[in-house]
């Protein structure tokens, strides 16, 4: 009597074990792929800020920016003065993330040339935000004349950097302390990179990729861009002879 209530308890669960399997396997396959969420991307703990101003160098901000928003942990983003847009030398208008005023401390910041550079390196509210900025930066950048102003805030004194050759005077004559460099694509002197003229600053970005996350990373950024990269900081092809220098 025993094996025969054992064995019509093994027939009760074997009965509700396939009656509720098909509505299992129903369900499995009813669930659309959609309804699986994607595996969330790593948050950017960092900041990486281009400074605009009013007649920047288009090229100068958006060939680092292709390059640098690759970068694992940095967020690029965009301040300026008075925020709000701002137009290129070119007539491009950028709105920016940040004004002066309500921008956070960032990580690394980037100032790049243009015409403009002419009335900024006149600009006490630029000279001094770069210099509060750069109290805490891990690096420092710029290109072209960004340089310039660099200098003029006093931030490369004392340092090695280079600028657009064929603004060399303009840039240079901000600051006899600086150790200016006339043939290079680009300087590294501690924090403070700084790059030659406008495409040199695709080059430098891909330098700071290099150095932050990797050769190998930097050459694939510069491979999924379809750039061919001057990886030698010492080429430099507009290089100024050391009488213009001077």
């Amino acid at each position: 009597m025993r094996r025969v209530t054992l064995f019509a308890a093994v027939q009760v669960a074997a009965t509700l074990l396939f009656v509720g399997a098909p509505q299992a396997l129903a369900q499995s396959v009813e669930t659309p792929a959609s309804a699986v969420p994607a595996p969330a991307k790593a948050q950017k703990t960092k900041k990486l800020a281009i400074v605009l101003f009013p007649r920047y160098e288009t090229l100068d901000v958006f060939g680092p920016v292709e390059m640098w928003g690759r970068l694992d942990d940095y967020e690029v983003v965009t301040v300026s003065e008075h925020g709000g847009s701002v137009t290129s030398a070119q007539g491009i208008e950028t709105v920016t993330n940040y004004s002066f005023e309500d921008a956070p401390q960032f990580e690394i910041i980037m100032i790049p040339g243009g015409m403009g550079t002419r009335t900024e390196v006149n600009n006490p509210a630029m000279l001094e935000f770069l210099r509060n900025q750069d109290k805490g930066t891990e690096y420092t950048t710029s290109v072209c004349t960004g340089s310039a102003v660099l200098a003029k805030a006093g931030l490369l004194d004392g340092h090695k950097a280079t600028s657009n050759k064929m603004a060399w005077k303009f840039a240079t004559s901000q600051d006899d302390d600086v150790l200016w460099q006339s043939r290079a694509r680009w300087v590294e002197d501690g924090k403070y990179i700084t790059s030659s003229g406008i495409s040199a600053g695709t080059d430098m970005a891909l330098g700071l990729v290099a150095k932050i996350d990797g050769r190998e990373k930097a050459d694939y950024v510069a491979k999924t861009a379809e750039y061919i990269w001057n990886d030698d900081p010492s080429n430099d092809p507009f290089a100024v002879d050391e009488a213009s220098a001077n």
